[in-house]
């Protein structure tokens, strides 16, 4: 028999909305930001740093902007920032559904910048019952620490909880904690495998 899921915890960022990096990519490199090495990148303005709460947004672009090789403006380079997500709608429908019949709470590695906008514009906190972000925890997945911090925030039992996010080291960092999890492709197969745990997927909304 399938476990008895009583837990969906969703990440957000590749899962609730979609992403798209390369406009802003685009945008950096015209200013002379070299971004031929995206991971190296993103170590060397220590994203990570940023989304375990140990630096602001506002610090991590002033860090950005100081890369250019002209001035960039700093609302521009604000707005930018922002604007590299789309909704999900799908997924966002299949969480807020879930909230009637399963305890459903998000795990998103994310800053303060980000999370603000993405909650703003998507109501994010409307679709589950309780968010853990990684700025606030200080700790990002794949970490274990910020795994079961959110068994001790939501009272989650591993045995009864799926994470579903979009990257393989957090699907394995949560199932090295004892959840059950699954690799977010696409929402059919997401679905899919929700099914087979034994969650009882909501049926998608009638439209006219």
């Amino acid at each position: 028999m399938p476990p008895v899921i009583r837990n969906v915890v969703f990440d957000v960022g590749g899962v609730l909305v979609r992403l798209r990096y390369q406009p802003f990519i685009d945008y950096l490199s015209a200013a002379g930001v070299d971004m031929t090495d995206l991971p190296g990148w993103l170590t060397k303005v220590d994203l990570a740093a940023h989304e375990r709460g140990e630096m602001t947004g506002e610090e991590l672009l002033g860090r950005v902007a100081g890369m250019a090789s002209r001035p960039l403006d700093p609302d521009e380079l604000a707005a930018r920032w922002l604007d590299m997500f789309d909704r999900a709608q799908e997924m966002l429908d299949l969480a807020s559904g879930l909230m009637e019949s399963h305890r459903v709470f998000l795990l998103s590695n994310v800053g303060d910048l980000h999370w603000r906008h993405l909650n703003a514009e998507y109501g994010l906190e409307r679709v589950a019952h309780g968010v853990l972000t990684s700025f606030e925890a200080g700790a990002v997945k794949p970490h274990a620490e910020i795994y079961r911090l959110a068994e001790r925030r939501f009272t989650l039992d591993p045995a009864a909880t799926v994470f579903i996010d979009d990257l393989p080291p957090n699907v394995a960092g949560a199932q090295a904690c004892g959840w059950h999890a699954i690799h977010h492709r696409s929402p059919a197969q997401t679905v899919e495998r929700l099914v087979a745990l034994g969650v009882r997927v909501p049926e998608p909304s009638s439209k006219d």
